[in-house]
């Protein structure tokens, strides 16, 4: 039974969709294309419909998820002009971030699977670091573009690292001592 273009767009969203949270909570070697298939509540066989590969499927929803972090960044410096750092410090150093890897940023999720792969998909992450780090570049403190393009580079390593460490542990005071302090670290205003 052949299905309208319009239902064939919505079930390749929903497995995006799906994937994405997937592939966040587990790895994208602790998924297959049929746990992702049935999380959309859709047949093992019609994958093949919509992708080529599970290959296929990780770059595409890679790209579709770093696209979503560089938007929701920009939409949080832009609804605080007056301070836009810690708008976006406020939104990423939180336990939303820590208690919700499938709903959360890709990088803190996946960047050490990444790390460890070749080709498209790490092409496309180290490509979606770089804009964030120009993102933040144009609104961390620094007197040249090459002190800027350091302060963020630095921001940016330890915005991901605080997430990444506080969900690495059990002990939810320490996690917290790595989101505050990382916090109080990286906001200049913070500390007045």
């Amino acid at each position: 039974m052949r299905v309208s273009r319009e239902k064939f767009a919505e079930n390749r969203e929903k497995i995006l969709s799906v994937a994405g949270v997937l592939f966040r909570e587990n790895g994208f070697d602790g998924v297959g294309v049929a746990d992702i298939m049935k999380a959309a509540g859709l047949t093992h066989g019609g994958f093949y419909g919509h992708f080529g590969s599970k290959d296929d499927l990780a770059l595409e929803v890679s790209r579709k998820l770093i696209d979503k972090v560089e938007t929701r960044w920009k939409e949080h410096i832009a609804e605080s002009p007056d301070r836009p750092l810690a708008a976006l410090l406020d939104h990423y150093i939180h336990w939303r971030t820590v208690d919700d890897p499938g709903g959360s940023c890709v990088f803190a999720t996946l960047i050490q699977e990444v790390s460890r792969s070749r080709g498209a998909v790490r092409a496309v992450f180290s490509d979606g670091l770089s804009v964030l780090v120009d993102t933040l570049a144009d609104i961390v403190p620094g007197e040249t573009e090459e002190e800027r393009r350091a302060n963020a580079t630095t921001t940016l390593s330890s915005m991901m690292g605080a997430v990444i460490l506080a969900r690495a542990v059990e002990d939810r005071a320490l996690a917290e001592q790595f989101l505050v302090t990382m916090r109080r670290q990286l906001d200049p205003e913070s500390q007045k």
